[in-house]
């Protein structure tokens, strides 16, 4: 008996826990959400009025044979209805109205989460996950909870009120009927632990199926190009087959509660039934006493009927808070030290220092590399694809921490650096870089409202995009589409190194900017390169060797290890060098 106790504290604790959870996003908008609530006492209240009205009218018309006392009940009942009608509407309205402002609040405090999130956050998710975390959870916590709390707190006060009158009716059938409720209710105290492992796996089943949908719209091209019709539409059945079987498994483990319910109902119905014929008869209650007690019955007993699915929806919105709640008190692993300095506008260094990197605890990409970059030096880091180049370069911006060793930058390691001041620094041009759905002016100033026309001019010119915007009826207010689809490839890197002009960072890393291009967007391309590279601190990371000639500094990075140091000159020399075989090689 004290376990059974104990297993329901723990469950109403639970509830209560995450309803706390929500609260202080509900403050903002609580005058609304108590109105709401509020509302939903005259809602529930009026369903024992009308059950209440019924024993007058029963005694006076079936009794007494007369109808001109009661002719009034049919027009209070219409009348109560139409009210309770339109403070059900109100309530859905209200309850509505905070639930998406809620959900508002909530997702625009997950996605301000999700910008603060590491590189490596990303690399372990995928996109159907941060959909259905972010935003989906979110819509089953917030506008589900506020809905169901709205139908529970009306049938709360509906059942009080409701049983009132059976009490007032018959306080012996009151007994019978309310001992049947509550043996109805038993079996709810186990739903969550039914469902929660079943939850967890719906969640990543839910999250596979978006990817899928996400993976068919990003790349429709390779689908069409390899003929993989088949074999998406395969792995989609999969799929769905999986959320299917834990579909099913949902309904075996929680379906039988509502039929359980209904049982147990029917037969509290069948006894009251039976008992109340017994005192009608002995003359202990009247026909009316009855029929009241029976409607107020059947009112009460309906929603219960139904309530094993209802509340296995605020279960799952309760655990949807749960793991929302999980995000938000997520640490991001890359974050501000205490006292995080500022960053000075002139870089005068750039030093690795021992830093060695690993994605795996058990494998290191980066060994032991040791390197100084002065200020206005080009450095070129090239070798072999997989040996560490980009890794070499997405440390400095901290996408990632080193594992061990330092990054300093003017006599300061990059982890005492102010993120925000750091990265302000650093303006970087990828092989395949993002351009967000938008016009050809917001990609490349990039949401800064402070531009002058003449600075967007002279970064466009400097990344030699003048001839291609002239061209366009719109200019540089041309749509470009999702991800950049109406604009070539060369047009998209040009448009990546104008918005890098704009940035003005000391500090510019090329990660093979070029490599993806033909012959001729690659000339141009690197025209508008090397107008970016003039009088700044210059990472390239190249595959072609003939762009990185004239470059301060040739570092071979090999098998995550820097094998060689020095000009072309210097290295084309030793003719059995790394970088001299890969020359010579390109050239052949």
């Amino acid at each position: 008996m004290m376990l059974k106790t104990v297993k329901n504290k723990v469950e109403s604790s639970y509830i209560v826990q995450n309803y706390k959870k929500i609260l202080p996003f509900v403050k903002p908008y609580w005058v609304r959400a108590v109105i709401a609530m509020l509302i939903t006492i005259p809602i529930g209240s009026m369903d024992a009025l009308i059950a209440l009205m019924l024993k007058p009218y029963m005694d006076i018309v079936l009794v007494e044979k007369s109808t001109e006392a009661t002719a009034y009940i049919p027009i209070l009942i219409i009348v109560f209805s139409l009210v309770q009608s339109s403070l059900n509407y109100l309530a859905t309205y209200l309850n509505t109205w905070v639930g998406r402002k809620i959900a508002n609040d909530v997702k625009i405090k997950l996605f301000d989460k999700l910008m603060d999130y590491e590189a490596s956050f990303f690399d372990r998710k995928n996109s159907g996950e941060i959909q259905f975390r972010f935003n989906n959870d979110v819509d089953t916590a917030c506008n589900g909870l506020i809905s169901n709390l709205k139908k529970f707190v009306t049938r709360i006060f509906s059942s009080i009120a409701l049983i009132c009158v059976l009490l007032y009716n018959s306080w012996q059938l009151a007994i019978i009927a309310l001992v049947v409720m509550f043996g109805a209710l038993y079996p709810l105290r186990t739903i969550r632990k039914r469902i929660k492992d079943i939850m967890k796996k719906t969640v990543f089943s839910g999250a596979k199926v978006m990817t899928h949908f996400n993976e068919a719209f990003n790349g429709n091209k390779v689908i069409t190009s390899y003929n993989l019709k088949n074999y998406q539409n395969k792995k989609f059945k999969e799929t769905l087959q999986s959320v299917f079987t834990l579909g099913i498994k949902m309904v075996q483990r929680t379906g039988i509660m509502s039929p359980i319910m209904h049982f147990i109902i029917s037969v509290g119905i069948a006894l009251v039934i039976w008992y109340g014929s017994y005192l009608i008869a002995s003359g202990e209650m009247t026909p009316g006493n009855f029929v009241s007690f029976l409607a107020a019955l059947l009112m009460l007993y309906t929603p219960i009927k139904a309530l094993g699915n209802d509340f296995n929806s605020v279960i799952m919105s309760l655990m949807a808070i749960e793991r929302i709640f999980e995000l938000m008190e997520d640490i991001p692993t890359i974050k501000n030290s205490e006292n995080a300095a500022v960053l000075d506008k002139n870089v005068s260094s750039i030093e690795y220092q021992n830093v060695s990197f690993g994605y795996s605890k058990n494998r290191f990409s980066l060994k032991n590399i040791n390197i100084k970059i002065d200020a206005g030096e080009t450095v070129a880091l090239v070798g072999n694809s997989g040996g560490g180049k980009s890794t070499f370069a997405s440390l400095l911006p901290r996408f990632y921490d080193v594992s061990s060793g330092k990054i300093i930058i003017n006599g300061k390691d990059i982890r005492d650096i102010d993120l925000y001041s750091l990265r302000e620094h650093i303006a970087v041009v990828f092989q395949d870089n993002f351009l967000f759905s938008g016009t050809i002016r917001e990609n490349i100033t990039l949401g800064k409202e402070n531009v002058s026309q003449e600075d967007i001019d002279l970064a466009v010119k400097s990344a030699c995009l003048e001839e291609f915007v002239a061209e366009l009826k719109d200019g540089l207010d041309s749509q470009i589409g999702e991800r950049g689809v109406l604009i070539s490839g060369g047009q998209k890197q040009r448009i990546a190194i104008a918005r890098a002009f704009l940035k003005n960072a000391p500090i510019v890393i090329l990660d093979e900017a070029t490599s993806a291009l033909d012959n001729k967007s690659e000339a141009v391309v690197q025209r508008a390169i090397d107008n970016l590279m003039k009088n700044r601190t210059v990472i390239v990371i190249a595959h072609r060797l003939s762009t990185v000639r004239n470059a301060d500094k040739i570092v071979v990075i090999n098998y995550g290890q820097i094998a060689e140091i020095g000009t072309h000159d210097e290295l084309i020399k030793r003719e059995e060098g790394i970088y001299a075989s890969l020359y010579k090689a390109q050239l052949k």
